[in-house]
């Protein structure tokens, strides 16, 4: 699940990117409105959880810039207006939640999940590729009929190319869904994490493009 933050309050940003993390989500941060529209015009995450007290443009400016191409995106407000009148605006300009500062991070991982949970209600629709099949609710996938066990970046990397199958993945756009800006990732990363679903998959599953990155083909 990738989260874009947007949050100008930095030591508050760390806080959150460190403790999202650490809950297995890929947070990406940025810490301007302008940022937050080219990074959402650039790649589309999972949640934005934004502030609305941006130092360059208003929160709702953002929010409703989001809006004008995206209408499903989950947004998850933080601010620290905490009247009727600014809950009112900033759900009317299209936001699903709303949570005042301060907050406690049990609260937020709470809020969190519920968003993840309405996700899991629009995607629901299992996916299944030759004798593979994904569960995006449950999280689960099985091999000709078997629970398989995978680690939460193997789910991750298989969930992205079954939903894309039949198109090529390209090692950027892999590592983008898998780790965070500025995230250290060793060179041979996704290739380890591609030899052991091949190791539980079968070695023809996922194919390599050379050069580009991966596939796996429609059957």
């Amino acid at each position: 699940m990738q989260i874009l933050l947007v949050e100008d309050d930095l030591p508050l940003a760390r806080s959150l990117v460190s403790a999202l993390r650490d809950k297995g989500y890929v947070v990406n941060h940025v810490d301007r409105g302008k940022l937050a529209i080219t990074a959402l015009n650039t790649e589309r995450p999972d949640i934005v959880v934004l502030d609305l007290g941006l130092p360059d443009m208003d929160g709702i400016a953002v929010l409703k810039a989001l809006r004008q191409n995206d209408k499903e995106l989950p947004v998850l407000l933080l601010t620290a207006r905490n009247t009727i009148e600014d809950k009112v605006a900033g759900l009317d300009s299209g936001a699903d939640d709303y949570l005042a500062k301060p907050f406690d991070m049990p609260e937020l991982l709470a809020r969190l999940r519920v968003l993840e949970r309405r996700l899991s209600s629009v995607r629901s629709t299992e996916i299944t590729v030759g004798e593979v099949s994904l569960d995006p609710v449950h999280l689960q996938v099985t091999h000709r009929g078997e629970p398989l066990e995978l680690s939460r970046r193997e789910y991750m990397l298989l969930k992205c190319l079954m939903e894309n199958a039949g198109r090529v993945m390209t090692r950027a756009g892999l590592e983008s869904r898998l780790y965070s800006w500025g995230e250290e990732v060793a060179s041979n990363t996704l290739e380890v994490h591609v030899h052991h679903l091949r190791k539980k998959l079968g070695a023809d599953f996922i194919k390599t493009v050379r050069g580009v990155g991966y596939r796996i083909p429609r059957q």
